[in-house]
């Protein structure tokens, strides 16, 4: 890759922290180091693209005019592209209708295809027909894991997509005293020992069946439990379940919403269990940060979560609460985590993912 111009669609930025923020960061705070090329990043909040990518010779913050979605598709968009003479446009799941240069599109998922009872329907039709119409027309199709590459395949008749794989932001590596993490958020949350589910709020990822081996297993006697991310789809089953709970039992569940990246940092270094019981994921990246952070983790093994074979007995179904239960106990006393934490060291670094990308062009 050689003076090359790229635009990257950064207004995922402008939402709440989720995986498409952290493939983003994660992929182009590495690419950004090709000094002979040239990166032009988007977002209504600039000031926040500067503050995640920080100042560079090389990198250009352009700020949308429109917050629409539809018009910054139509008009801002490709404004852009022709303005600045851009080579290659990098998008997340949908392509604007206008071609002014090569396109490369991120499908992290179709898990809406699969699992349409966790969908809205009108999100799945919206959605099958923008992401099989992005794959069709985009130069470039890329994806985060072998299971999503051979879904998309097979539901958009394409053979052309290729793994640009999530990894974990090496900050989770760094050393640590895990006294003073635990003091750090005891005295901003008042949490000590706490199980940790980090996710957005949707059905799928199985929050319900989670708090339900919490409470039948009394954990609740000497942990609380912490769900942190922010709410994307209603979910009535464990609303209903949580309300029917003695109070003494719902003040040892607590929900984090708006959580910044330091603070996350400091909430799964201090954690005394991290939990990933989701249903179904693209890729799935809490539970690999947690596991670099040291952290016992216990994790599903459903869809992408498969190829997360290195966690062993710690490897969950996440339709069966007994086998949950079970996992958990293993992993309070895990003796392995450290070699886990080197697996994950050795496969999961955004350099890794950097360079594939580069090998593409």
């Amino acid at each position: 890759m050689k003076g090359v111009n790229f635009f990257v669609d950064c207004h995922v930025f402008d939402q709440t922290n989720q995986g498409t923020t952290t493939y983003l960061k994660g992929l182009y705070q590495e690419l950004i180091k090709e000094k002979n090329n040239n990166f032009f990043l988007a977002a209504h909040d600039t000031e926040n693209l500067k503050s995640v990518f920080g100042i560079h010779n090389n990198v250009y913050f352009l700020k949308y005019s429109f917050k629409n979605k539809l018009y910054r598709l139509l008009f801002d968009i490709p404004r852009i592209i022709k303005n600045n003479k851009i080579d290659y446009a990098h998008f997340q799941y949908v392509i604007p209708p206008i071609k002014k240069c090569k396109y490369i599109v991120t499908i992290h998922d179709v898990l809406f295809i699969d699992f349409p009872q966790y969908f809205p329907f009108l999100y799945r039709i919206k959605n099958k027909f923008l992401f099989k119409y992005s794959a069709k027309k985009a130069e470039y199709v890329l994806t985060v894991s072998q299971y999503s590459k051979e879904k998309i395949e097979q539901h958009f008749k394409i053979s052309n997509v290729k793994i640009i794989p999530n990894a974990v932001d090496s900050v989770f590596f760094e050393k640590f005293d895990k006294r003073k993490e635990i003091q750090i958020i005891k005295n901003k949350y008042d949490l000590e020992k706490y199980f940790l589910f980090v996710s957005r709020w949707e059905p799928r990822k199985n929050h319900l069946t989670l708090l339900k081996t919490f409470v039948e297993n009394n954990y609740y006697n000497k942990y609380k439990l912490v769900f942190v991310g922010d709410d994307a789809i209603d979910n009535k089953a464990y609303n209903e379940y949580y309300l029917s709970l003695e109070d003494e039992i719902k003040e040892k569940i607590i929900r984090l919403k708006k959580i910044n990246f330091s603070d996350l940092i400091h909430l799964v270094r201090a954690a005394s269990l991290s939990v990933y019981p989701s249903f179904a994921e693209g890729f799935g990246i809490p539970p690999l940060e947690s596991i670099a952070s040291g952290t016992p983790t216990v994790c599903s093994n459903a869809t992408a979560m498969a190829d997360f074979g290195f966690i062993g007995d710690c490897h969950f179904d996440p339709s069966n609460p007994l086998d949950l239960n079970i996992k958990i106990q293993a992993a309070l006393n895990d003796k392995l985590i450290n070699e886990k934490q080197k697996q994950v060291n050795l496969k999961y670094k955004w350099e890794y993912s950097a360079i594939f990308f580069k090998e593409i062009f």
